[in-house]
């Protein structure tokens, strides 16, 4: 067995106080999102800051977590994109409930959001499909994404004859692909600190579009 026991480090950083943060948690995600932004410029370890991890109830019971890519949030929710028929898309046609976590190691900061998904709308996933690169329009068409294939091979010479079928042609949306928005209904910071007395703070989403903040133990 391998022991991983003194796998450990001091969290220095920074600090999440309830005197420095706003009353809702969209804008402290959007203060996060670019300080980690800016940290990372000057790092090289090459970090998406909008990669998250989605997790969901798969259909087997299992819960699920795999990592997307963030591509827009406001104050309505946090929108990423998808095949409808994959693993997820239909986890989330079954059980809308989801779950999206960001770990920034280099700043000591993790956020996790609690949410309900709903399919964006046909404009929004034209608009985004529409300014992807040709490569990945014709990846979004070939893939049956989660579906078992035969080979590697098989994936890449369907995407030759698709390349012949689409030369000097517009490549349209499949209806299976498309955009999420998850509405957020908590949302949690955590803030590393020295000593595990890590600060953590939970918005929580009351009537009228209110959030209550509570800090937890960590």
């Amino acid at each position: 067995m391998e022991d991983l026991s003194n796998y450990r480090r001091s969290y220095e950083k920074s600090e999440l106080l309830e005197t420095n943060i706003p009353e809702d948690p969209i804008n402290l995600f959007h203060r996060w999102f670019h300080e980690v932004e800016d940290f990372e410029g000057q790092s090289t370890s090459g970090t998406e800051v909008n990669a998250m991890t989605v997790s969901t109830f798969g259909l087997d019971g299992f819960p699920k977590a795999r990592v997307v890519l963030l591509k827009k949030y406001n104050e309505e929710g946090f929108v990423f994109y998808t095949n409808y028929n994959s693993e997820k898309g239909r986890a989330i046609e079954k059980n809308p409930n989801v779950c999206l976590s960001f770990f920034w190691h280099t700043a000591e900061r993790q956020v996790i959001i609690k949410g309900i998904a709903e399919k964006t709308s046909d404009i929004i996933s034209d608009n985004y499909f529409d300014s992807r690169p040709e490569g990945s329009k014709l990846g979004a068409v070939v893939s049956n994404q989660s579906q078992v294939i035969p080979s590697r091979e098989f994936l890449e010479n369907n995407l030759k004859e698709l390349e012949i079928i689409y030369d000097n042609k517009t490549v349209e949306r499949p209806k299976y692909w498309g955009g999420y928005i998850v509405r957020p209904v908590e949302v949690e910071f955590w803030q590393g600190r020295a000593n595990r007395l890590h600060d953590r703070i939970r918005y929580s989403l009351q009537e009228n579009y209110v959030w209550k903040t509570e800090r937890l133990s960590p």
